[in-house]
């Protein structure tokens, strides 16, 4: 029988207010939003991937859709996939009207800029000299740090970043005290923004397989380009479930001893809805 994530009235407590704060990562691929209506409840939030393959159109034709169902979106907006000033603007203007008042902004993937905007600074400070409706605006993190920036860099960038936003959405992580430490770090250096720690959800080896084959959308399907020979460690033979690592945050956040803003969950789902939606029901009935 499976461990339970959690066992003491603390431990339930804990996991009932991270499961409350849990979204999900789709990839707009053309069937992901029939499966977003058919298999995930509207109260869960939805961030849509971007790609400087696909460019932006896919990301904000699912945002309109699903968002025009009654789901809570914020589309991916890649700042080097942004032209400039003028195309943020009108990018601004289009979800303002579809009444898509989230949005989670990156430095994006490509190669090179489209225009002006290298990183996500770029795109934060022009957004914020241009005025806009969002209510929440997140930003990445690096729990574990990235193999193309020192760590200084790293830590400056998300310094500059946080004033502009309202969360922190972190890149994918396997281990619990990593989140922690880096959890603590970042609020003791000023950094106070909720945490949504990045991990994957209940996923096959065949549907990562598939993923990690195809064109490579988003920042989930990034990661799994890049770094696949050590995600593929945490695979049994019937595939990848994260509960250990929430079983290690869970302990750790129910024993008090770490001051840090971790929040949530956010969930890498490589569009494995169905196994996803089971899981996350798991987790309710566990905290209950």
């Amino acid at each position: 029988m499976a461990k339970p994530v959690a066992v003491t009235a603390q431990e339930k407590k804990v996991l009932a207010g991270l499961v409350e704060n849990i979204g999900y990562e789709v990839m707009p691929f053309k069937t992901a939003k029939d499966k977003v209506v058919a298999e995930v409840p509207t109260e869960v939030p939805l961030t849509i991937t971007a790609t400087g393959g696909k460019g932006l159109e896919p990301t904000l034709d699912a945002a309109f859709f699903l968002r025009d169902k009654g789901y809570t979106v914020a589309p991916h907006v890649p700042a080097r996939l942004v032209r400039g000033p003028e195309e943020l603007d009108q990018l601004v203007s289009r979800m303002e009207a579809a009444n898509i008042d989230r949005v989670f902004i990156v430095a994006g993937d490509a190669e090179k800029p489209a225009g002006e905007f290298n990183n996500a600074l770029d795109l934060l400070k022009a957004l914020d000299a241009r005025g806009h409706h969002f209510s929440n605006i997140g930003i990445g993190g690096y729990p574990e740090g990235h193999s193309l920036f020192p760590q200084k860099d790293i830590d400056q960038a998300l310094r500059d970043k946080a004033p502009y936003a309202d969360r922190v959405l972190t890149q994918i992580c396997f281990s619990a005290d990593a989140f922690m430490d880096w959890g603590k770090r970042i609020k003791a250096e000023g950094v106070d923004l909720p945490v949504y720690v990045g991990m994957p959800g209940p996923v096959s080896r065949q549907k990562l397989a598939r993923v990690s084959a195809g064109l490579g959308l988003g920042q989930s399907a990034s990661f799994l380009k890049k770094q696949q020979n050590m995600f593929w460690k945490f695979f049994s033979p019937s595939g990848y479930k994260p509960t250990k690592l929430i079983r290690g945050l869970v302990q750790h956040l129910a024993q008090g001893n770490a001051d840090t803003a971790i929040t949530g969950f956010h969930i890498f789902t490589f569009n494995d809805l169905a196994n996803t939606e089971a899981w996350r029901r798991d987790l309710i009935a566990q905290a209950s």
